[in-house]
């Protein structure tokens, strides 16, 4: 299928990290953006107000590299999975949505996955001087945090054993929390994480123990 390119020979472009899931921003794009987004693999939009095109991050080094372009459904605007290489938006945060629409911010949170929402607050409390937190005690405690990862895998499993959902949903949920201060305790960011089952993608787990 064509891109449907509206009368002034431009579509929307709505970029999503290709790992996390995140939208990022939005741009334009012309067919002279499309293809050269497609020949060297740095996503290229098209800049109304310049009327010139630009390479995302040819100034500031925080490129986007393409993983797939997807067409919407009337062709019309076109979806960019990318990898961005650091903070997207030009203000310095991490994507262009950080702003409610009555004008609030979430500081530092931007349009993000909940997960990496929950990175950044467990972040947040790892660097404040203030009031202790359950959080903080963990992150302060390796043997109390390594107990509390063991104690809710315990309980995830028994709970796998069983049939109700919601216990099981709730258990995994913790199993979560603790493993991400387990991370942030150790300086390891979530994307890692991601990376790495990104790179599992359609693999053989006999194929991947292999390549450990």
């Amino acid at each position: 299928m064509e891109p449907a390119f509206d009368d002034r020979g431009l579509l929307p472009a709505v970029v999503q990290d290709a790992v996390s899931g995140a939208v990022l921003m939005v741009a334009w794009m012309n067919g002279e953006a499309l293809r050269k987004t497609r020949e060297t693999g740095l996503v290229w939009f098209w800049s109304r107000s310049r009327k010139a095109l630009w390479q995302k991050g040819e100034t500031s080094g925080n490129v986007l590299q393409l993983v797939e372009l997807r067409l919407d459904c009337d062709a019309d605007a076109v979806l960019v999975r990318a990898r961005p290489t650091g903070p997207v938006c030009h203000t310095g945060k991490q994507a262009c949505f950080f702003r409610r629409i009555d004008g609030e911010e979430d500081e530092g949170l931007a349009a993000v996955t909940a997960i990496e929402r929950l990175e950044q607050t467990i972040a947040a409390r790892k660097a404040s001087t203030a009031e202790q937190s359950y959080t903080k005690s963990l992150l302060e405690s390796p043997e109390k945090m390594v107990g509390k990862i063991e104690e809710e895998c315990g309980e995830l499993v028994a709970e796998l054993r069983g049939d109700d959902g919601d216990k099981i949903v709730h258990e995994a949920a913790d199993v979560m929390f603790h493993m991400m201060v387990g991370l942030a305790a150790k300086g390891v960011a979530i994307r890692r994480v991601w990376d790495e089952l990104d790179r599992r993608s359609g693999k053989s787990g006999h194929v991947e123990k292999a390549e450990r």
